[in-house]
């Protein structure tokens, strides 16, 4: 068990969880896709907290935190990892059930729409952002050399969430791979046939 406010170094989160939670009905994904309830999962992955934490952190009012937090509890996709007595109260401290959330776009409910990752990921970024880190590629392969090559990308990812937390800035971390109408070069002929 972990004291109150306690934080073991190097340890993300504070607290047991899974290492997937799937997000595989209409429900858990209305969930998830809300922006500010995205920000309520990013947030305790670095700890645990409560609801009035939260609430100061995403700078909003405790009582629309609590819906959010609420929402997410009957989705599955947070858990109460502990409580304390405050006074008369006992106060609840919510982390995620799962490191990484697995979803499946079939699952969405009718007429919403996926998550653009790439687009969220330019929307919070900063402007010119001197420690931004990126690069574009292009390579054409098979969809199962697609698939090896992204298990590798989730590896790198998970690694990415479970570093220890330091400094001031939060980094964003996004990978894609998205089919596109890019050329191809025409079959190398063979001149000596």
């Amino acid at each position: 068990m972990v004291p109150d406010g306690m934080v073991p170094e190097g340890m993300v989160p504070d607290y047991e969880l899974a290492a997937t939670v799937v997000a595989d009905t209409p429900e858990k994904m209305r969930a998830i896709v809300d922006p500010l309830r995205g920000q309520i999962l990013d947030l305790v992955m670095d700890r645990a907290a409560t609801v009035t934490e939260l609430a100061l952190a995403l700078k909003r009012p405790k009582s629309s935190l609590a819906y959010h937090v609420d929402v997410l509890v009957d989705a599955g996709m947070l858990q109460v990892v502990r409580t304390r007595r405050v006074r008369a109260m006992e106060e609840k401290f919510y982390g995620r059930t799962g490191r990484t959330i697995v979803y499946d776009e079939r699952a969405l409910p009718e007429r919403a729409v996926a998550p653009n990752f790439l687009a969220a990921a330019i929307a919070e970024a900063r402007p010119a952002a001197h420690e931004t880190r990126s690069t574009l590629r292009h390579a054409r392969i098979s969809p199962e050399r697609l698939a090896e090559f992204f298990d590798r990308v989730d590896l790198l990812a998970e690694e990415f969430t479970t570093l220890p937390r330091e400094g001031d800035v939060v980094y964003g971390f996004i990978a894609a791979a998205y089919p596109t109408d890019h050329p191809t070069l025409p079959a190398v002929r063979d001149e000596h046939a």
